[in-house]
């Protein structure tokens, strides 16, 4: 066991990394790449976490014996029975308004799946689009059943947007009654054993045949995970979307573009926006944006009033399909620009944090950021000005955080076995 390492797959809006930790959670190994055709191909996902696995120095890959995959929490391809995508995946951003009503027969007002910017909503629009008989998955449970061989599961984390209740363990009584009721996976909690890698993917991946894949959640938990947040401490990811997470005693009240999730036996609570570093790279494509933040005076104001979504729809703060962005006027200097730019995100954030505690989560004294925008020192005075509290950085990938969930399941059946044997020996 003390040579056994764990594997975590980080699924993200632009690509995938893995990382490889030892049993002191050491991280030993991390590499990404970026997909070649975009987040809603669930061919992309497969090419990355093949090429990024098969790269993997083989000294380490003969010793990996449990894996963990998280993915963007709501990105959702429709399938057939046996795990063959239908069409392109509908991406965690693509809000469905059309579907609203439908989804208010169907699950209570400010549930987290009650939204037009929900999983329930797309998926709702992908039953439109492909005639039975199909399953639903969203990225993480696609990447983990195409591991297994088997698809019949999904991480309840990853399934609060389609109407999971952690709270009531099952699926709302509304979709019973539902023809697409098959359609949906049998849930399982994150950290659980999803079974032993299928024996041609081990082979083609280079790794054992006794894999365990494990249960992951999703790319925000995991970004949690490897923070080691302190219970005061909010986690701020700064990533191609901005994502708000607080450990909390209790979940939160319901409330729209917020959930609660259930991660190593606490509370984990928060909302995720449709802004981010995309904003930034679709404004500045090309550019170097360290260098052109160093023009930046993070004490003063850019006088831009900006609102920086990368398109039409917001889910958190507020939870508004029809939200448009304000990405002008453009002043010509473009280090003012990206002020103003990273005013507006740091905005979003400050209201975000009132949001969730308006919803009963605890303030938090302090926060730990992760994500690309956490190595921006200029950003981090910004927001530190606007929030008021002290802001530090962590540079651990969030795969290294979805591998702490493979190397406890892995310690845990280890225990499970050394039990075992001292009681087979203690017998008479």
């Amino acid at each position: 066991m003390h040579d056994s390492l764990a594997l975590g797959i980080d699924l993200g809006t632009s690509g995938v990394r893995v990382a490889v930790l030892n049993q002191q959670r050491d991280l030993l190994y991390t590499d990404s790449n970026g997909y070649d055709r975009g987040l809603a191909d669930p061919d992309d996902w497969l090419t990355s976490c093949t090429q990024l696995i098969n790269a993997i120095p083989n000294e380490l890959r003969s010793q990996l014996k449990a894996v963990a995959v998280d993915g963007t929490s709501g990105t959702l391809v429709a399938c057939d029975p046996d795990g063959t995508p239908l069409g392109k995946a509908l991406p965690y951003n693509v809000a469905c308004p059309e579907q609203l009503e439908q989804v208010r027969e169907l699950v209570q007002a400010g549930q987290p799946a009650a939204s037009a910017s929900g999983s329930l909503a797309r998926a709702l629009r992908l039953l439109e689009q492909h005639s039975p008989p199909l399953i639903l998955r969203h990225q993480a449970d696609w990447i983990s059943g195409w591991l297994v061989g088997d698809w019949r599961f999904g991480e309840e984390g990853n399934n609060l947007r389609l109407g999971w209740s952690l709270s009531d363990q099952r699926w709302p009584h509304a979709f019973e009654h539902q023809a697409w009721r098959e359609a949906l996976p049998e849930i399982r909690p994150s950290g659980s054993r999803l079974g032993i890698m299928n024996t041609a993917r081990a082979k083609q991946l280079g790794l054992s045949e006794d894999i365990l894949v494990i249960a992951g959640t999703t790319d925000a938990n995991a970004a949690v995970l490897t923070a080691d947040a302190a219970d005061d401490e909010g986690i701020t990811v700064l990533g191609s979307t901005l994502v708000l997470k607080r450990f909390t005693s209790i979940p939160l009240r319901d409330g729209a573009g917020t959930s609660t999730h259930r991660v190593g036996g606490r509370w984990l609570a928060g909302g995720a926006s449709n802004s981010g570093g995309a904003v930034l790279r679709k404004c500045f494509p090309g550019i170097d944006l360290d260098e052109l933040s160093r023009q930046i005076d993070p004490d003063q104001q850019s006088g831009l009033k900006l609102l920086p979504l990368i398109g039409r729809g917001e889910r958190f703060p507020v939870d508004d399909p029809d939200l448009v962005p304000i990405l002008t006027p453009r002043p010509v200097s473009d280090a003012l620009y990206l002020h103003g730019l990273l005013e507006g995100l740091s905005q979003i954030e400050r209201q975000g944090w009132t949001k969730l505690t308006e919803l009963g989560a605890p303030a938090p004294k302090r926060l730990v950021t992760l994500g690309g925008g956490a190595r921006n020192p200029q950003w981090r005075r910004m927001r530190q000005r606007l929030l008021g509290i002290p802001i530090r950085s962590c540079y651990s990938p969030p795969a290294a955080g979805v591998a702490r969930l493979a190397l406890t399941a892995l310690q845990q059946q280890d225990d499970q076995i050394t039990c075992s044997r001292r009681e087979s020996v203690e017998l008479p």
